[in-house]
């Protein structure tokens, strides 16, 4: 059995602790972590920056991955964006001279998505059709709108991860 590979996290039963209407969106997430950690496995640290085909650079997509959880988990919860928040939006995709590395922006990842496992398992789920509002306009969601999509915009950004950096490897 050490040769069968691992079953995706939405079939390997419900995520202990999260309510049963967000088992979706914690299993997208703890899927994208897996996936992300994965394939930045020996990943060459000289394209973590490289923009192939004027695409977005690999660290812009681990830098997005981390901040998209973070912003739409804090409007989840009813909250505005902070400071730190809002200068981590405008360093996204940014290769500064304290621009984080590789393992770093990986890390950062892995624990977001624990941040989010734990806000989903504190959420309750009789507040998943109130209200929130979305960035300085508030446009109006629901929590599990912004919940959803924050697991949805997760995977997708994961998937265009795989492929820029199976163009970089290649």
């Amino acid at each position: 059995m050490e040769n069968t590979p691992k079953r995706e996290a939405w079939l390997r039963g419900p995520v202990e602790g999260v309510p049963a209407l967000l088992q979706p969106v914690a299993h997208t997430l703890l899927q994208a972590r897996e996936e992300v950690e994965a394939m930045m496995e020996n990943f060459p640290e000289i394209f973590l920056w490289v923009k192939p085909a004027n695409m977005a650079s690999p660290a812009f997509h681990l830098q997005h991955l981390t901040g998209i959880l973070d912003r739409l988990f804090t409007y989840a919860k009813g909250g505005a964006l902070n400071p730190a928040q809002l200068e981590y939006l405008s360093l996204e995709g940014k290769e500064t001279i304290h621009a984080p590395g590789l393992d770093v922006l990986v890390a950062n990842f892995h624990k977001q998505v624990g941040i989010a496992i734990a806000q989903l398992r504190n959420t309750d789920e009789s507040t998943l059709t109130e209200t929130r509002g979305v960035g300085r306009a508030q446009i109006p969601s629901t929590v599990i709108g912004l919940l959803t999509h924050a697991a949805e915009h997760t995977m997708r950004h994961t998937g265009q991860l795989l492929v820029t950096t199976r163009l970089l490897r290649n």
